[in-house]
């Protein structure tokens, strides 16, 4: 995914081929559907997403009251939720909101205050949400209760205040812990679920943005990375920058959670 693109992009693992599918919207986050599409979380509200990038039915409106606020980063829970967070996209003041869109189609807020939003993971007994909010420089754990979807005993996970970057996007690994995009940190860092950096890997870029498992076994981390704002001395420098990049850390990952909403449905009543 090309947030600003913006595009949707799909690699095939087996084939490597890779194709590309504009999108009409900053888009902040996409998920998988358990019906085989995706949703996808752009200025206006979200949207069915068909494999090949065409935009289906809106099942959820951009949230009234801050017309420059745009959906950001989002993942889905094993129940088949949604959670995605808000973030004011023109200036950095704290109007965002973490989100759960419910299979019904509804957003039920879980966070206020909230200036960008990211690092969304489950573990792997659902029983603990992480999140992050980026300029704030710390990554939060809660207590999730995934029959309700409900959050509760908020706690400071990683105080990231002198660390080289900010925390960006994050995946859960099939041993619990958690592995966090460092943005212009150059680096991307595994938690172990008490909060100690186990393991790092070292970037030829400086702004990771997020990273997934992939492959067929799951062992492969993806990590996305960007090239905004830097400058043309900063771009000579870092050629690679805003390229996919691919490692095998050693340990696997966990099938990512579908949303479970009829989208045909919720799209016709929205």
């Amino acid at each position: 995914m090309d947030s600003r693109g913006p595009a949707l992009h799909v690699l095939d693992h087996a084939s490597g081929k890779h194709a590309s599918y504009p999108l009409p919207e900053v888009v902040g986050s996409i998920c998988l559907r358990e019906d085989g599409g995706l949703l996808a979380a752009m200025v206006t509200g979200i949207y069915a997403l068909s494999p090949e990038g065409a935009i289906g039915p809106r099942i959820a409106e951009a949230v009234p009251n801050h017309p420059d606020n745009r959906f950001n980063d989002g993942r889905c829970d094993r129940a088949g939720r949604f959670i995605v967070g808000t973030m004011n996209d023109k200036a950095r003041d704290p109007t965002g909101v973490l989100w759960s869109l419910g299979t019904d189609g509804r957003l039920t807020a879980m966070e206020g205050d909230v200036i960008v939003p990211n690092s969304l993971a489950f573990s792997p007994d659902d029983t603990v949400m992480y999140f992050a909010d980026t300029y704030r420089h710390a990554i939060h754990r809660f207590d999730y209760d995934i029959e309700t979807g409900r959050i509760s005993n908020k706690q400071l996970f990683s105080d990231r205040t002198s660390a080289p970057g900010r925390p960006d996007g994050s995946a859960m690994d099939a041993d619990g812990c958690l592995w966090n995009a460092e943005y212009a940190g150059g680096r991307v860092v595994r938690y172990t679920p008490d909060g100690k950096i186990d393991r790092v890997v070292e970037l030829p870029v400086s702004q990771p943005s997020c990273c997934a498992f992939g492959g067929a076994q799951l062992d492969e981390l993806y990590i996305t990375t960007a090239r905004q704002r830097l400058s043309d001395d900063e771009l000579k420098a870092q050629p690679l920058a805003g390229s996919l990049f691919v490692v095998r850390p050693g340990v696997k990952g966990l099938p990512e959670g579908r949303y479970r909403g009829d989208v045909n449905q919720l799209g016709a009543a929205a």
